[in-house]
């Protein structure tokens, strides 16, 4: 049976685009990962061709990651992180640590999946992240709704026009970016 993802950027970089519009020229997109540099760099793309940077981590075993290193300047920028999943936030957190000790002015995190588990809303309340952005693809617990650093963006129109579209048997590509 043929299949096809769907992908929230186009909704992240609407919700980019309508908070951060004055601030576009100050955007730096922060790939956390070697492994998300192609998503980041296609994000970057779209919000007037941002500046790019990406974190270089190593994990030492499941769920604990250390960032090694930045490759970018972020001094003085607003750092908009994308990344398909949030389980613990460990890794998260501390690259929001490590982009504030680099000079980021804000450490904004857009997240697809945000499963938000174990210790991960406390860290997120205690962290440097000034604000997570996650999509309603997973309900979140009554402690991250609670939590003021996150937000959720709804997939609900991207879902519909998906299903009327192949309902009609016409092409999803032209959803996605």
């Amino acid at each position: 049976m043929p299949a096809d993802n769907v992908y929230a950027t186009k909704v992240m970089l609407n919700d980019i685009k309508n908070n951060y519009r004055d601030d576009l020229s100050k955007v730096t997109v922060v790939s956390p990962d070697v492994g998300g540099v192609v998503r980041s760099r296609a994000l970057a793309k779209f919000i007037d061709d941002a500046d790019l940077a990406i974190i270089d981590k190593r994990r030492s075993a499941d769920n604990v990651s250390e960032v090694m290193n930045i490759i970018g300047d972020v001094k003085d920028r607003i750092c908009i992180v994308p990344d398909d999943i949030i389980d613990t936030a460990g890794t998260l957190c501390n690259a929001s640590d490590v982009l504030k000790k680099s000079g980021a002015s804000k450490v904004i995190a857009y997240i697809t999946h945000p499963v938000l588990s174990g210790p991960a809303v406390d860290r997120i309340s205690k962290s440097s992240i000034d604000e997570l952005i996650v999509t309603d693809s997973i309900s979140l617990s009554q402690d991250a709704k609670k939590c003021s650093k996150i937000r959720v963006i709804s997939l609900a129109s991207t879902l519909a026009e998906c299903m009327r579209r192949l309902n009609n048997e016409e092409s999803l590509s032209a959803l996605f970016l």
